[in-house]
């Protein structure tokens, strides 16, 4: 084997092992750290030009995570997933209800939103909703990452490798979507039956008892009018057969238009 071939197979390993783990031994370096440097690495031992590399880059689909999570960002401020939560809240009648309810919530926002967006906010919202019931947060977490994960495959932006798939591709967004859709629909259900038979003692018993506040944060309306309004022109530029990229960039290039404040807090 060449040495080049050795040493970017060993590079892989280390790479993906540290990715797995989330550090590497005696090194202080986080995921994405640790991707650039074996990256670099890859270029460095000869495995691929840095041109070929640079090539290998899909610049349509950063830009349509840059879009997409510009405007997720907006919707998490002004306070929509706050408002899903309390949505999720008014069907706790029971615990399994609430997990439905959760199912429902991450698997249709993930369809459109990116999933690990999706994960990230709705995470801290669904223990709070849990804890405020008194119930165990872990079966509906998992509902959250699982419902998360099977209704992003319903569209080309639920999820990078669909968007990478789907630009590739060129496969019509309302195309992609019709085919898909059953798919994600019968995971949902998968998802909310294995994860009530597994955790059947967390979701037995009523629904905990009424809240004295709904879990979240303020609503800020006119801002939640506006970062809705353009989500949906979004989603229609998608259906209209609009490059996936260019509508996702127009609709956070509005978002960035039509905020009041400064962008410093939708960038963290």
């Amino acid at each position: 084997m060449p040495p080049s071939s050795a040493a970017a197979i060993a590079i892989f390993i280390a790479t993906y092992l540290g990715m797995a783990l989330g550090r590497l031994p005696g090194l202080r370096l986080d995921r994405p750290a640790i991707a650039l440097v074996g990256a670099a690495l890859m270029v460095a031992v000869g495995a691929i030009p840095l041109a070929d590399a640079l090539r290998a880059i899909d610049l349509d689909t950063l830009a349509l995570l840059l879009g997409m999570m510009i405007v997720a960002a907006e919707l998490r401020l002004a306070g929509f997933f706050d408002l899903v939560a309390r949505w999720a809240m008014a069907r706790a009648h029971a615990p399994v209800s609430l997990l439905a309810a959760v199912v429902a919530a991450s698997g249709i926002l993930s369809a459109f939103l990116v999933n690990d967006t999706v994960c990230l906010v709705m995470a801290p919202l669904v223990i709070a909703v849990a804890e405020a019931l008194r119930r165990r947060p872990l079966p509906y977490l998992l509902a959250t990452a699982m419902a998360a994960n099977v209704g992003s495959v319903t569209t080309i932006t639920g999820n990078p490798q669909n968007m990478i798939v789907g630009i590739a591709s060129r496969i019509p967004y309302s195309a992609f979507a019709a085919a898909l859709t059953p798919v994600a629909v019968a995971g949902l259900v998968v998802v909310f039956g294995a994860i009530a038979l597994i955790c059947r003692r967390d979701l037995g018993g009523d629904g905990g008892g009424p809240l004295d506040a709904p879990p979240g944060g303020a609503i800020a309306r006119g801002r939640l009018a506006v970062v809705v309004a353009v989500t949906v022109g979004v989603i229609a530029l998608f259906l209209a057969g609009v490059p996936v990229a260019e509508a996702a960039l127009i609709g956070g290039a509005v978002v960035l238009l039509t905020r009041s404040g400064a962008s410093t807090a939708l960038y963290r």
